[in-house]
């Protein structure tokens, strides 16, 4: 495992180093219809109780969403993504010691979270959908999230044809970043996400994980999402049957798996549904990076913040 490069994100009262541990974004998607657990946190005081779970269990960031971005989906109106995540927002934030991301592509819903008391914004369009975002994440001073996609959910597995994957995505994060730079947002609070199942293979999904290393040269903080996915769920699949579900144990180890690799390969942020599993892997894995020849000092002990 090459050492990662480290950065420290500083803003408002949150500071995360990056690069000695592998740093959680725990998943908290309060909508009807996400592929993994559509439904299961519609309701605001289930969704309390599962961000404060998943902050309980080692998250170092909760990821809160309230429109599912998986393949083929359609867009909600502003309106109601905002009705879904507020509530849920306002309620944790001044029981949670750590940062809550608002997962989401409207300016009006990233404005509304913020307001609520979220601190970061994780827009999986890189600030192309709507011509506001940026603004809201700078005049916030926020961290965002690029993440590399072609077309829209709705569209971006109909045609997965890449003549370079990695350095078609190289490119697009970097015009990305250059982009936010351009309208406002400081070079230092950005983080980058190539976008596993975002426009991609399985095959692609997997390579992508493989060589996560050659986008170290992008020098900005790299996370990646790979929980419970298509790809590790067809890589499952037992000649004759269906995939297994994406909740089923197997996808979970699947999902560790690819987190184990991701983190090997350069990851500084993970993002999953399942925290005490990924924190108890990573502490195993941060470990071995640190005992290495090139290791850094080993990483501090991941402490359970209090809710």
């Amino acid at each position: 495992m090459p050492p990662r490069r480290p950065y420290l994100l500083r803003w408002g009262r949150f500071r995360l180093e990056l690069g000695r541990r592998t740093a959680i974004l725990g998943v908290l998607n309060v909508t009807p219809d996400s592929f993994s657990d559509g439904g299961l946190f519609l309701d605001p005081e289930a969704a309390c109780r599962q961000g404060e779970r998943l902050a309980a269990e080692g998250a170092d960031i909760l990821d809160v969403g309230g429109e599912s971005t998986r393949p083929f989906s359609s867009p909600v109106p502003a309106e109601e993504e905002i009705r879904r995540v507020v509530p849920v927002i306002a309620a944790l934030a001044p029981r949670l010691s750590i940062p809550i991301a608002i997962d989401t592509t409207k300016a009006a819903v990233a404005r509304a979270a913020l307001a609520a008391g979220a601190s970061l914004i994780n827009d999986v369009s890189a600030l192309r959908f709507d011509p506001d975002m940026a603004a809201v994440a700078a005049d916030h001073g926020v961290p965002v999230v690029l993440m590399h996609m072609r077309g829209e959910p709705r569209t971006m597995q109909l045609d997965t044809r890449y003549a370079d994957l990695l350095g078609e995505i190289r490119g697009f994060l970097a015009s990305a970043v250059k982009s936010a730079v351009a309208r406002g947002i400081p070079r230092e609070r950005l983080i980058l996400d190539p976008g596993i199942g975002f426009g991609k293979s399985a095959e692609q999904n997997l390579a992508l994980i493989a060589r996560l290393a050659e986008l170290a040269d992008l020098e900005l903080p790299l996370l990646v999402g790979p929980s419970r996915k298509a790809f590790l769920r067809r890589l499952l699949q037992r000649p004759g049957e269906g995939e297994p579900s994406p909740r089923s144990p197997e996808v979970e180890d699947a999902t560790l798996g690819a987190v184990a690799a991701a983190a090997l390969f350069g990851a500084h942020i993970v993002r999953v549904h399942a925290v005490a599993r990924a924190r108890a892997l990573l502490q195993v894995i941060d470990a071995l990076a640190a005992a290495g020849p090139d290791g850094p000092a080993p990483p501090p002990a991941r402490q359970r913040p209090q809710p």
